[in-house]
Order: structure tokens, then C-alpha cells, then sequence
């Protein structure tokens, strides 16, 4: 049984494995996003589409949140973002016949890989209680049926608006204000949990829960350190920003437990050395941290600093700063190499040379995505990061600062339209002036929080604005139990996804518009923006005629669900918004700062910069009215004998929860998703060879244990230790509980597990 495949799904959970590669892009990227996009939507269309994906005059790439700079490239667009938009402008239809085919429990059984692959929804759906089939509804009539729900509930808390990354300003906008005049402030969203971790320790220590970096900022830079982060995969065109840094003259440190291709040899498909030679060496310095170690890391980074002689800024640390006596009195304190090095699992001379790179720097800017944020101990650990910064002054100038870097278009855009549980004061003191009702001042659910909610029937509605909640969530079995439980779940989405397939009592599928499609409202033809991950706004305008006549746009949808809903009793314009988006901008632009005159400016070519205090000015929106430096114990997760710390990854034929196909090619593995990455020494003394298959299993304090079965064992070269394995798939591993200190993120980058033959079906 250890040397077979079990039987599951043969498709994906039987990989070919072969070298993991040691460069990233190039031709073959090329050929790859034109294969596909060429499956997906035919040779004219593919041409037509990608030739507009990011410019000026085009739409926003509906993957990653990576800005452009001014002058932009014919072919703006990454290998993954091709596959993103080949997936939306796809010619596959999932019609009402699909559905007539496939019953509920059909589609659950199959995988999220299979779903994505049938194409764009037509029609809204309907699943009506004790039915196994979804049938076609007419959009009236599925307004009336959410009416039905949310009219009757007892309380506005006993609704959950939750939100994808992808959804556009002005449909974020409406969305989150018709929550609070419908009354709750439930309205979970994707940064729960992806950089949560990020906007709690960046709004404690300078003020706004945003990088303090501009895409120029990178060409000025002497160091980039990239910790806790995959540009190859997650953020392809973040390469080309880096190579052009390393034109410039700057250094870069990688920090990962799993070397990355991206980050070693970067061949830029737009450039003849990039297509035909080497391409550019792109790491300096790889330090090859065990999973966790990074707070131990900055921390003995930071006490080398206050050592150094003439490497504090003090002007800055004096004039701009708080709390830096009682950081560096804990610092030194803390001068513990044995723990440093076992925490880290670095040698001293690995991390005195990064110290060396640092010093030589006197403009340096740290990025980093989930590796960093998905810890129990995340918070504290960006916290040690701006400490690291400020201790030489590096926020506020030139060339320097903080740099977390999202993950979907638009999840930044999103939060700062008020798509948040826990909204601050100001922001519903000016929604309340601009639309004349009080929204409700108590918190709301968080994701975690609000499966807590449906699991214990506190929740009842479930409305999802794009995402796949489900198979993004913790805790698997926990997380459908729960959404069973709701009386309705409305999912709006442009393709099918595995959270369709786990319902409520009733369900509804609302098929919306997407990035690529062409938006023709009563006053005419419309755009929408969105916010990149280094706050700049632009506009957004899709071309293509829509996948169906059937569609609406997700403005339209959440303008009828509150005329339903709200009835006459709301003052807010719902009918007009709907008509008109700029009579949403105009309005965005009289309750969130930054937006004024909304409309001029991002009738600007490339849209316009969001002020950034810290970074404009060096002024800190604090407490304190000062960047706070902080102290907090060292921490780091352990492993008992004969375990493996475990972290979730995507594969590169991923994004998020959307799986484009079944390789990861950069680690040398095709056809198959169900691989756990382990390092030969530690495969070799827990008794599995390089081909066999486990099942893991995940261990936590309170005794309680979780199984992910039929996993084919990858010796590769990851940290010691430590082992990686792909998201959703090893979700069900994850408690719903194991969340980050503060933040309250799942804490999917540091799970305690132990390999156990497959267990006999």
C-alpha cells in the first residue's frame, strides 16, 4: 500500500516528479499562458484580451495585486495573470442543462480543479430546500428569496457579508454600505486571512495598515531583503521590478525555508537575454530559515545593529520615533546565540553576512506575503521587522520602507473602501454625515469569528461577493458542517467553485460580470477601479461582450439586493448608483480621504497615489503621533521528535483557491497536487523514501489530531525539519482555533505534524 497511489482521484493525486528548476519565466512561460489561453479562449480572443490586460486603457488583471509603473510594456502581463484571464474570458459555459446533468452531491464529489474547468455561469441558480439539483431563477425571484431571508431574521448580526479580493471599488463601496444601513458590521473578507497579521503590526508602529512603498521606490533601493514570499509564482511581474533594482545597483536577500526559482535566476520574457541567455541572477544572500524563525532572525539583526557603531539613525529615532529605550534595553537583553541559531536554523556567519549587506545599506525596503503573516507569532514578527527599519531611518525615505505585498486585485482596495468587521469611528461618523443613518457602531465577524457563528447558529445567511469560502477557509470538515447549517447562502461568482457545492438549507448562485467584460448600465457604458498593492487607484474597463445576457454586474447586484431588502425606507440612492458609477465615485469621494474630486483624478492615464503619511512626510497617525518601535518575547514554533513542522503552499498552476492546472513546475512536479515536499534526511529518518505515499497527520495541544490522506512523499530541498504542502487540500489539517496572536489570521505556516502509512480505504 506504501508504494501505490490511493484511489481517489487518479487525475491529480498520481504526479510525475522530476528536478525542481533553478530559474523562472522565460520561453517557457510563454509557451505555457498561450497554451492555455489558447484552450480556453481561441487564437483571436487570446490576442485581442491579453493585449489589454493592465494598460491604461485596459482592464486590471484580475490576479495579483501588483502595481504597473508609467510606461508599460505591449504585453503587460504575467504567466499566471494570462491564465487568470483566460479563465474568466473563456468560451465554456456552464448553462442550466449543466446543472440538470449534476446534481449537488455530483459536484461536490469533484474536484476544485474539474469545477473551475466547465466554464462561466449563465443564469442565476437556485437550490430550494430539499432539492438536489440547482434550476435556473429569474433574477427578480432571487432577489425576493434573499429578501425572504434577510427580512425575517431576528437580528441584522445573523447575516454575514463576506467579500473576495477581486471585487471592485465601487461594487466594495456599496456592498459594505448596505451592510451597515441593513444594520451589522459583519463583513469578513479575504485579508482575514492572508495579511491581517500585516494592517494590525503596521497600524500599531507607524500608523496605516498599508506598505509605505511606491513601485520607484524599489529602482532607488540599495537592499531589498524578499522574506517569506514566491514573486515567481504568486507575483510574476514583482521579477522584472526586482531585476531592473539589480540594473540599479541593489542588493537582495531571500528569506524562505524552500529555495525558489523566481528568486535565483529570473529570464525576463521581454528582453532578448531573458528569452535566448542566462537571464538575471537575482539573490545575493539565500538564508534558509526553519519556518517561523523569522521574528528570532530580525531580532538578532537588530541587536547586531544597536552594536554597530554610527548605524542607528539617531536624528530620525529622536524626532520621529517612540518607545526606542525600552526596544533596545529588551533587545540587548536578548543576546542568545544557541537560541538564535535554533530558532533560525541559520549559521552565525550566514547571518553576519546579511548584517554586513545591511550596514553597507543605507536605503532598504523589506517585502514579504503569507510565509511571514500565517504564524501565531506573525504580529510580532512584522513588528520586529519596522523596528528594523526604523532603527536607520529607513520609513519616509527614498528607496526604503515597508513592503507587504498582496495577494488578489483589488483585496487592498477593498478594505479601504470599509470592507471591515472592526470599523474605526471616523469612517462611520463620516458614513453617517454623507448618507444620513446611523450604521451600527459594534464589531463584526471576522472569517474565523463568523464560522464560529454558522457552526453554533448564530448566523443564518451567508452572502459571498466572489471567493471560494469554503476551500479557503480552515478547517474543512468543521468549515461545511457549518455552512450547512445557514438557512441561505448566495455566492456571486463568475465560475463554479466547491462552494457552491456545500450549501445552506436554500442556495443561490448569482453569475456576475467580470474584469474582461464590457459593463452597459442605463447612462451608458461604465468602469470600476481598484486599489494595487502599493496604493495607487486606476481605472479598470473590460471589452468583451459578456459570457451570457443573463449577467449582472456586481454593482447592479448589491444595488437590487438593497432596493429588496431596504425598501422605501432607505434615503440612499441605490437606483442611480446602479445607473451610474460615477455618482458612486463621487460619493466615495465625500467619506474616505484621499478620494476627493474621485472622478478627475483617475480620468488620469495610470490613475493617481493614495496619501501615505509616513511615507509622504514621515507624519505617523499613531497614538503616540510617532512610529512606534515595540518589544515582545522571541518566539518560534518546535517540533517534537520524529514530527515536521508543515506549511501550506500554492502550486504554480494556482492562485489563491483557483486551480488553473495540476503542475508545479518550477518544483519539478506534473500532473498531481498531493505532495508533501520533505527534506531527504528527514524523509529518510522517519522511514519514507523519496515516491512512497503518507498520510499526514496534524497534531495540537489539546490532544486533538487531523488526517489528510494519500499524500505522494517529494524529497526536495527545504529547510530541515520543515515540510510544504499545497492549499486547500491540507486545510482540513488546520483547526479553526490556530490563529494569529492579534490579528486572528489562521495560522496555516506552522503545523505540527507526523507521517503515517496510508491508512486502508
Amino acid at each position: 500500500m506504501a508504494g501505490k497511489p490511493p484511489a481517489t482521484d487518479p487525475v491529480q493525486d498520481a504526479p510525475e516528479v522530476g528536478e525542481p528548476q533553478h530559474s523562472a519565466v522565460g520561453l517557457p512561460a510563454i509557451t505555457h499562458a498561450l497554451r492555455i489561453s489558447q484552450k480556453q479562449m481561441g487564437v483571436r480572443r487570446t490576442a485581442l484580451t491579453l493585449l489589454r490586460v493592465n494598460q491604461k486603457n485596459g482592464f486590471d488583471c484580475p490576479g495579483c495585486a501588483w502595481p504597473e509603473g508609467d510606461q508599460r510594456h505591449t504585453a503587460e502581463f504575467c504567466e499566471n495573470g494570462a491564465k487568470a484571464v483566460a479563465e474568466e474570458a473563456t468560451l465554456r459555459r456552464v448553462t442550466p442543462e449543466f446543472f440538470t446533468a449534476h446534481s449537488v452531491a455530483d459536484l461536490a464529489g469533484r474536484s476544485g480543479y474539474w469545477l473551475g474547468q466547465q466554464g462561466r455561469l449563465t443564469q442565476p441558480m437556485y437550490l430550494a430546500e430539499g432539492a438536489d439539483h440547482y434550476v435556473p431563477v429569474p433574477w427578480e425571484r432571487a432577489f425576493d428569496i434573499l429578501g425572504e431571508e434577510l427580512t425575517c431574521l431576528d437580528s441584522p448580526d445573523e447575516a454575514v457579508f463576506y467579500t473576495s479580493g477581486r471585487t471592485s471599488n465601487e461594487a466594495a463601496f456599496l456592498f459594505q454600505l448596505f451592510a451597515r444601513e441593513y444594520g451589522t458590521n459583519n463583513l469578513p473578507d479575504c485579508s482575514n486571512m492572508c495579511h491581517e497579521s500585516s494592517g494590525s503590526a503596521l497600524t500599531e508602529t507607524i500608523g496605516i495598515g498599508k506598505g509605505s512603498v511606491l513601485l520607484e521606490d524599489l529602482y532607488k533601493a540599495d537592499l531589498i531583503i524578499v522574506a517569506g514570499q514566491n514573486p515567481g509564482t504568486n507575483h510574476p511581474r514583482m521579477l522584472t521590478a526586482l531585476e531592473k533594482a539589480k540594473a540599479g545597483g541593489a542588493k537582495i536577500i531571500s528569506i524562505n525555508p524552500l529555495p525558489e526559482a523566481g528568486l535565483e535566476r529570473f529570464k525576463n520574457p521581454q528582453t532578448p537575454r531573458g528569452l535566448a541567455g542566462g537571464g538575471t541572477a537575482l539573490t545575493d544572500l539565500f538564508l534558509q530559515v526553519r519556518l517561523g524563525g523569522d521574528q528570532a532572525l530580525f531580532r538578532a539583526l537588530n541587536r547586531r545593529i544597536l552594536e554597530a557603531e554610527g548605524a542607528v539613525d539617531e536624528d530620525f529615532i529622536r524626532e520621529h520615533t517612540h518607545g526606542y529605550e525600552a526596544f533596545a534595553e529588551a533587545a540587548r537583553a536578548d543576546d542568545d546565540w544557541t537560541e538564535t541559531l535554533r530558532a533560525t536554523g541559520l549559521t552565525r556567519e550566514e547571518i553576519e553576512n546579511a548584517l554586513g549587506m545591511i550596514l553597507d545599506s543605507r536605503r532598504t525596503i523589506v517585502c514579504w506575503a503569507m510565509g511571514l503573516t500565517q504564524h501565531k507569532h506573525s504580529v510580532p514578527t512584522i513588528r520586529e521587522i519596522v523596528n528594523f527599519l526604523l532603527l536607520r531611518g529607513n520609513i519616509g525615505r527614498p528607496g526604503a520602507g515597508v513592503c507587504p505585498v498582496r495577494g488578489h486585485s483589488n483585496v487592498q482596495g477593498d478594505r479601504t473602501m470599509g470592507i471591515f468587521e472592526r470599523p474605526n469611528d471616523a469612517f462611520l461618523d463620516a458614513l453617517e454625515k454623507e448618507f444620513g443613518f446611523a450604521p451600527p457602531r459594534e464589531h463584526g465577524f471576522d472569517v474565523v469569528r463568523a464560522i464560529r457563528a454558522l457552526r453554533d447558529g448564530q448566523a443564518k445567511v451567508f452572502f459571498a461577493m466572489g471567493g471560494n469560502f469554503v476551500s479557503a477557509t480552515p478547517d474543512t470538515d468543521v468549515t461545511e458542517a457549518a455552512v450547512r447549517r445557514a438557512r441561505l447562502t448566495v455566492h456571486v461568482s463568475t465560475k463554479l467553485n466547491r462552494s457552491h457545492t456545500i450549501t445552506g438549507a436554500r442556495a443561490l448562485i448569482l453569475p456576475t460580470l467580470g474584469r474582461t467584460e464590457r459593463d452597459l448600465q442605463d447612462s451608458g457604458e461604465q468602469f470600476v477601479t481598484v486599489e494595487d498593492s502599493m496604493g495607487m487607484v486606476h481605472a479598470s474597463r473590460g471589452r468583451l461582450e459578456p459570457a451570457s445576457p443573463h449577467l449582472l454586474s456586481e454593482t447592479a447586484i448589491v444595488a437590487r439586493m438593497a432596493r429588496r431588502v431596504l425598501g422605501d425606507t432607505s434615503r440612499t440612492p441605490w437606483a442611480t448608483f446602479e445607473k451610474d458609477y460615477a455618482t458612486i465615485r463621487d460619493r466615495i469621494g465625500h467619506v474616505i480621504p484621499g478620494f476627493e474630486d474621485f472622478n478627475t483624478k483617475v480620468a488620469r492615464p495610470g490613475g493617481f497615489a493614495l496619501p501615505h503619511g509616513p511615507r509622504d512626510d514621515r507624519r505617523f497617525p499613531t497614538a503616540t503621533g510617532k512610529a512606534n518601535f515595540t518589544s515582545a518575547p522571541v518566539e518560534y514554533p518546535t517540533a517534537p521528535e520524529g514530527r515536521l513542522l508543515l506549511q501550506t503552499l500554492r502550486s504554480h498552476d494556482q492562485y489563491n483557491t483557483t486551480i488553473y492546472g495540476l503542475d508545479d513546475r518550477y518544483r519539478g512536479i506534473k500532473n498531481g497536487r498531493r505532495v508533501i515536499l520533505v527534506h531527504p534526511d528527514d524523509a529518510r529518518e522517519l522511514g519514507f523514501a523519496d515516491g512512497e505515499y503518507t498520510d499526514i497527520v496534524s497534531e495540537w495541544t489539546d490532544g486533538s489530531e487531523r488526517r489528510a490522506p494519500g499524500f505522494r512523499i517529494v524529497h526536495y530541498p527545504t529547510a530541515r525539519g520543515c515540510a510544504a504542502a499545497y492549499y486547500p487540500e491540507t486545510n482540513v489539517l488546520i483547526p479553526l482555533d490556530h490563529t494569529a496572536d492579534t490579528s486572528n489570521t489562521p495560522a496555516s505556516k506552522s503545523v505540527v505534524i507526523r507521517l503515517e502509512q496510508p491508512q486502508e480505504s
